[in-house]
This record gives structure tokens, sequence and C-alpha cells, in this order.
């Protein structure tokens, strides 16, 4: 028999099947090892299809060497994903499998833990008997004795409870399994972290308010029908999406149906898997990347034994390998994070489109601020909109105040905190509440330049400036690109004189000035330097919840989806920090983020007041996101973008060229540009294109590596997306040079 293979790690000039043959039968969607080229080298890849003859018949065909762990076979769903990431992302049928599979799905080593577990051999009479029979026919050792003690209570332990019994050692053990009085064998060790959330169980029925009964009523409708629908849920900060969500869910579940929900970022799932472990139990599994590899491989192989009804997890989950979705659901579905930066560049709202597809299920999307494409597509039809335009319970919005930094600095004040700040955050100490600063930098100074000849100091790997962060030893200037980081300079390394000054704020500043400015409150700093450990994110949350501090500081991983009950108070630091980068989504970007950490404050009764710290105080959009009038903000920015032609009404697709040599890399992006336009003008002259660059990235040099980009406007479509794959094969056999393409990128 003939098979159909994909190799793993195939270049994309030589992304297609290669036809290998078997004595034995093999399931199609086996992952093997197959001999690759002349040198026969041992290569990993998936069976796709099987056939009675190969495609050549005069060539001779190698044999498969051997198939991997059954247990991670892709089934046909996850081959058709495999497919479409491949012919929409124009990534290579490997890195579409590896994006599927778990960490670790690859290796030929056994990564399945096993416990040992003691079972008593003989009845509870006829061990209680054993005890009492003295000299040498008796059991003499007080260790053995003890095991035998307490396994007469519960006829069978885990292995480490035996272990730990006092007085017990091994060779205890070993001397009662010889005698066949005890028995051993082995289970399964499900590795699970949030295993302890679904102890305390939570039966309660979900109340929903006149609001949200005609909003969950519009879903079931959607998903009774039985063809594939979408519908997104735009509901204010505070609305209740989550409870509607639930119910959703519920209506689901008792159908037999399953459910897949993403989370935006890992620092939204201790709160949605506290509370969805707490309501579903054991058969819920979580997926992001900050679980072990064990961990991840174990909660994919209770999926796919079907173990699991809902899935929560940050992008990834989008691929968990369920059967019977009726449901997928995508929480705060503008953000970011949704979309993949490396290879298969894939959104998860058009994975899970194809899957709802696929499955006849309800794609149901979730935000206060929606993408404009998705809010476009419902205002067309294409989705169905399920507004929610009230608080829940009747709480009001909070009320946002704008502080005019400019005017701070004319008075005299020099620090990251105003004089409104400031007295907001003394009167919600006052009253025992909580705040919430937000600061999108992190470190202590943002850069450190020479007051004598101006040079600020730059990574060497990257063209951007090293940030000053604190610590021991006098602290570090560290780039939050590539990582590099080096001790903090004394003296200019341009021109040697020791006049550094240190410019711009981060959060470790912000928390000092806190420090000194309301001692008696505590803070508790949250942005990538606090949170690196496992579930810091986690422990940070609950402790914050728990009223351990007074204020949450922190990065963007604290500005969305948390529902803290007596935060009355949110603070911005620099709130067009976003607001004027070169990119046509600034603008959205910017409004969304303030919109959700304002919507943070007075969810539980208490009037919630947002202090917005800004040298734009006249910024349409900083405005529009203080009276969380989204209505109005999409009004203006989707006529913009009409008249400008930006998606949702043209496609974007970025051709970036990287090399750690400059001048080949000027070179080669004048031939791209070169071939790009005699294609254009050839044989695709009938699809409009418009064409800018090629111009220097963003950021020129990132990690040794010169970029330049190319930046088309186009409908993409099978053709289009064919002419993109082309220049990728015309680059790909170039050692100097790379070339990535990503459609539909986050930032152009």
């Amino acid at each position: 028999m003939y098979y159909e293979i994909y190799l793993f790690d195939a270049p994309y000039h030589l992304d297609r099947p290669f036809d290998y043959f078997s004595e034995s039968d093999i399931p199609v969607g086996s992952i093997v090892r197959v001999p690759f080229g002349k040198a026969n080298r041992l290569r990993s890849g998936v069976v796709t299809k099987r056939k009675d003859t190969p495609e050549d018949s005069s060539q001779e065909h190698k044999k498969i060497h051997t198939v991997l762990d059954g247990s991670y076979a892709l089934d046909t769903e996850q081959l058709g994903i495999c497919q479409f990431l491949k012919e929409h992302t124009l990534s290579t049928f490997g890195e579409a499998a590896r994006t599927v599979l778990p960490p670790g799905a690859l290796s030929e080593l056994p990564n399945i833990r096993y416990r040992k577990r003691y079972t008593l051999c003989l009845s509870k009479e006829a061990a209680a008997a054993l005890l009492t029979v003295t000299g040498r026919q008796g059991i003499r050792s007080e260790g053995q004795r003890e095991i035998i003690r307490y396994l007469m209570d519960i006829g069978s332990a885990d292995g480490e409870l035996v272990k730990a019994l006092p007085g017990v050692n091994s060779q205890h053990i070993s001397a009662l399994v010889a005698k066949g009085i005890i028995s051993t064998d082995e289970e399964e060790e499900i590795r699970n972290p949030y295993a302890e959330y679904a102890k305390e169980r939570d039966t309660s029925q979900i109340v929903l308010s006149p609001a949200q009964s005609a909003a969950y009523a519009k879903i079931e409708e959607l998903y009774l029908d039985s063809s594939p629908r979408a519908a997104l849920l735009y509901g204010v900060t505070g609305s209740g999406k989550t409870k509607v969500i639930m119910k959703a869910i519920d209506r689901a579940l008792s159908d037999g149906k399953t459910v897949i929900m993403l989370v935006p970022e890992i620092s939204l799932t201790p709160q949605t898997v506290n509370l969805f472990c707490r309501r579903y139990g054991e058969r819920v599994a979580v997926i992001h990347s900050s679980l072990s590899k064990g961990e991840r491989l174990d909660a994919y192989r209770r999926i796919k034994r079907g173990d699991v009804d809902l899935v929560i997890g940050t992008r990834s989950a989008i691929f968990a390998p369920i059967a019977s979705l009726g449901l997928i659901v995508i929480d705060e579905e503008h953000e970011h994070t949704y979309k993949s930066e490396s290879s298969p560049k894939y959104h998860a709202r058009d994975v899970a489109a194809y899957r709802a597809g696929r499955s006849s299920a309800l794609m149901l999307l979730a935000s206060a601020t929606p993408s404009l494409e998705s809010f476009y597509k419902a205002k067309e039809g294409v989705y169905t909109l399920v507004p929610l335009r009230e608080r829940y319970g009747g709480v009001k919005l909070p009320t946002a105040v704008i502080v005019d930094m400019r005017e701070e600095l004319r008075l005299g004040n020099l620090t990251p905190i105003s004089d409104r700040l400031h007295k907001s955050l003394t009167e919600v100490y006052e009253r025992e509440n909580q705040a919430i600063l937000f600061l999108n930098r992190r470190g202590y100074s943002s850069e450190v330049s020479c007051k004598a000849c101006g040079e600020v100091i730059t990574c060497p790997r990257c063209s951007v400036s090293l940030t000053y962060h604190t610590g021991r030893g006098g602290g570090k200037m560290l780039c939050h690109l590539c990582g590099y980081s080096e001790p903090v300079a004394k003296t200019c390394p341009s021109c040697g004189a020791d006049k550094l000054s240190f410019l711009g704020f981060g959060t470790q500043k912000l928390e000092d000035e806190l420090g000194k400015y309301l001692p008696d409150m505590r803070v508790m700093r949250m942005d990538a330097d606090t949170t690196s450990g496992k579930l810091a994110y986690d422990r940070m949350l609950e402790d914050f919840r728990a009223g351990e501090a007074d204020i949450l500081l922190g990065t963007q991983m604290v500005a969305k989806g948390h529902d803290f009950p007596k935060v009355t108070l949110v603070g911005v630091a620099l709130a067009d920090t976003s607001l004027y980068v070169s990119d046509f989504r600034a603008a959205e970007r910017t409004f969304s983020l303030l919109t959700q950490v304002i919507g943070r404050a007075g969810r539980r009764g208490e009037e919630g007041v947002a202090v917005i710290q800004t040298y734009a105080p006249k910024s349409e959009v900083i405005r529009l996101a203080c009276l969380q009038d989204y209505d109005k903000f999409y009004e203006g920015e989707i006529a913009l973008r009409r008249e400008l032609s930006y998606p949702p009404f043209c496609d974007m697709v970025q051709l970036t060229l990287s090399s750690e040599d400059e001048g080949e890399l000027l070179r080669d992006s004048k031939a791209l540009s070169d071939l790009l336009i005699s294609k254009l003008e050839g044989e695709y002259s009938k699809y409009p294109f418009v064409v800018f660059g090629p111009f220097e990235a963003q950021v020129y040099k990132l990690n040794e590596r010169y970029r330049m980009r190319t930046v088309i406007k186009c409908r993409l479509s099978k053709d289009t997306r064919k002419l993109f794959g082309e220049l990728l094969c015309e680059y790909a056999t170039k050692r100097e040079v790379t070339l990535s393409v990503d459609l539909n990128p986050l930032t152009v």
C-alpha cells in the first residue's frame, strides 16, 4: 500500500506530498518517520492519503520507517484545518500540523506520566486475621502492618500516600508485594494545574436581566438553526456578557454538544477558568502557552479521548481536537493576541469560522469594543448583531476625567502622578476601596541619553533604545525586543562624558513615585517582569481580589476583562502613547484599550471614576473613549477607512525581506519590487493592486537582521494568494535573504 506524506520540516518550495510504501496498514493522519533525501535521513511527516498505486510508478519508492504514538494521529477535521492553514496563510503543511499538535507530540520518547497504585489482595477479614497472627507466620514489621491497616479501610491507594505513612519505606512495600499481600499497578497521572478549581462546584441558577434575556434568546435562536451561524455579542463594559455566554454554553452542553471558549491573554484565564471549572467540573480542559509541555499533552489527550466537554484557552485552543462541536466563543474578540505573528500567521477568528462551518456550529464573538472588521460584518448582516447596551443591575458607567499633563508641567508637577489622580487615590484609600493604574510601558526609564552629545544608548542588535530597569547591583539596560541586556552605563559610549540622563518612565518608576507620595497604599505591580513564574498571573490576581493590595499597577494585562468588586478608580498614566504610531489601526487600538480599562471601575454599585492623563486632551479618540461611545467612534473611523480604502474595504499584505547583510537586503528589495511589478503588469493585471514600498520596517534592525517591507492593498482570493506563494517559492532557496508574507497583518 502506498501513502502520501507531508514532511514537517519541508521548505515552502518543496511543500508537497511524497509517496512512500508500507506492507502494514497505516491509518490516515498517523505521524511517521521516513527516510528522505540522498542520505536517507529520517524525517517526521504526517500521512494524508492512502492509495493503491503511487503518483509516479517509474520511481523506486522508499519504505515508511516508523509509526509514532497513535494517540497523536490527526483526525479528518485536523487534517482539514492543516490544509486550510496552508492555503489561507501560505504556511507549509508541516508548520500547520505542528501548530495543530501539542508541543512534544512528535517526540519518540514516552511522554505519559504514570503513578503507582497499591491494592490489598486480601479481604478485610483475612487482613485483620493476619494481623493477629504472631511468630514467624505473622507480620512482625510495624511498617508492613501500618500499610495493611491503611489499605483495610480503603482497599486501594495512591503509591505516594502509602509511602507517606508513618514508619513506612519502600522495603516494606516490596516485601508485601513479594508475599502477595498487596498488588501494584500503574495508572496514568493527569497533569492539570486547574484540577483544584473543579472541587468547589457552583450549581446556582444563572439569573439574567431583561436585556440579557433578550440577548440570550437571539443567541439561542441562532444556535438552534441547523446551519453554521456567527453572532457578535456587543455589550458595554459591565453589561454581563459572561452570564449570557454561560447560559449559551449551558444550552450547548445540555444538548450533548461541546464548546471551545477563547480568551485573549493568559492573564484572563485564572478568573475565567475558576468561574467555569466551578460550574462545569472536571470536564473542562485548559490550554495556554504558560502550561508545561506535559500539562498541555495531558490536556490534549483528555480532549482527544472525549473526557472533555468545554475547552478554555488562548489562541491555540481553537485547534483542540474536540468532537461534536456546537459552540465556539471568542471573548474580547477585538484583541490583537488572536493573530499569530509566526508561521502559520493565522487569526483564531478565521479558524473558528472554518470549524463552525464544518460542524454547523455557532461562532459567538463578544466585545465591548469589537474590531471594526467584525462590527462592519455585523452591520452588513454577515454576523448577527446582539446588543447589550446597559450595565448589569443598573450600575452606571464610570465618570471619566481628562487631565491635561501639559498644565501639570506648567504648574511645576514633574511627576507622572497628576494632582487629580493623587486626590482620587487618597479618596480610594480612605473609603477602603481599590484602584487600577494602567501604564503601557514597563521598566523604570524608557531611554538613557547623553546631555553632552545627545546620543541615545541603543541595543547593538536592534535599532531601538535600551530601557533602564532597576534591580540588584544597580539595575540594567534591557532591549524589550530581543532581550539583550547590559549593566547601566556610567559614561556615554559615544563621547565618554559622565552626563547621562534617564528619560521617560515605566511601571517601575511609577511604583516608586506611588511609594513616595502615597506611602500608606500597598502597590502590586503586574507586568512581564513580575509575572515570569508559572501561574504568577493567577496568584497576583487572586491576591488583589482578596484585598492584599490597594493599587494594581501594570501594563495591558491589568486593563481588560477583569472584574474586581472593590475597584472604584482607574487611572491611565499616559493615554496617548499608542495614538500616534504609524499604523492605520492606532486610533482603534487606543480607543479599545482606554474603553476597556475605564470599564474596570465601579462594577458593583459604587460609582466608578476614571482619571485619564494625556498630553493630547483634545483628541477625539480619547474623548469618545471616556464617553464609552463606541458607535460614534465607529461611524467616524469606518468613514475614514472607506475613504482611504483600508480594511474592511480591502485586504492588506505585508512582504518582509530580512538579512544580516544590509547591502544584500537593499539589492534584493529592489529585485523583489521589480519581480512583483512585472507579475502585476503581466498575468495578474486583471486584479486591482496598490503597492507601497519597499521601505524600512518600523524597527529597521531586529536581532541582528535588517528588514525592508512592501505593503500591498488588494482583495485576497485563491488567485491572489497564488501570486504571493510564487514570490515565496522564488526566495525559498536564497540563503542571504529571507522573505515572509503576512496576510492582513497586525500592524502596517
